[in-house]
């Protein structure tokens, strides 16, 4: 397999009303080509986000950031730029981590997430110097990850309702 230069080309997701922050590792294949986060009609983390804020799941962009916002979630990855193969996390190589400065002044962000064990440490290792915050893992949604059916990822991320004032 060989590894592409790929930058991320799209936006975090947030406002000043933003509680929690969501940091999956860098975007899919997929997610490059729809030009959005968690693009891969397999991924989970849409279907898990409705079905903890009890919502239908969102089908556009529009739609998903509405959602987001709405319920005080900000999303963005760890990984700015990197060597990449496809979409496999296990291939991610001279990682230029995101600045996270702009989201964390600018919202009232109380607790981090990692969307599986890769964000959690590549966040460390590039990220937590410049923020001194802790990041809690969840088990990622990816369709990569078997070990975990849509009602154990549900079981596991219904923790991140209790953060948010919504």
């Amino acid at each position: 397999m060989e590894r592409e230069f790929q930058t991320h080309t799209f936006e975090p997701v947030f406002n000043e009303n933003s509680e929690i922050l969501i940091l999956g590792t860098f975007p899919s294949v997929k997610s490059r080509e729809n030009n959005f986060y968690y693009g891969h009609p397999q991924n989970r983390f849409w279907r898990v986000l409705s079905e903890i804020l009890e919502t239908e799941t969102p089908k556009d962009i529009e739609s998903k950031k509405k959602m987001l916002l709405s319920n005080h979630i900000a999303i963005w990855d760890v990984v700015k730029s990197c060597e990449i193969s496809n979409s496999a996390d296990s291939t991610i190589k001279s990682v230029v981590p995101n600045d996270l400065s702009e989201i964390l002044e600018k919202t009232r962000i109380k607790k981090i997430y990692a969307n599986g064990k890769t964000a959690e440490k590549l966040y460390n290792r590039y990220i937590k110097k410049h923020t001194k915050r802790d990041i809690i893992t969840l088990p990622s949604t990816s369709p990569a990850n078997a070990a975990f059916n849509m009602s154990r990822l549900v079981d596991e991320w219904k923790n991140i309702r209790k953060e948010l004032s919504v």
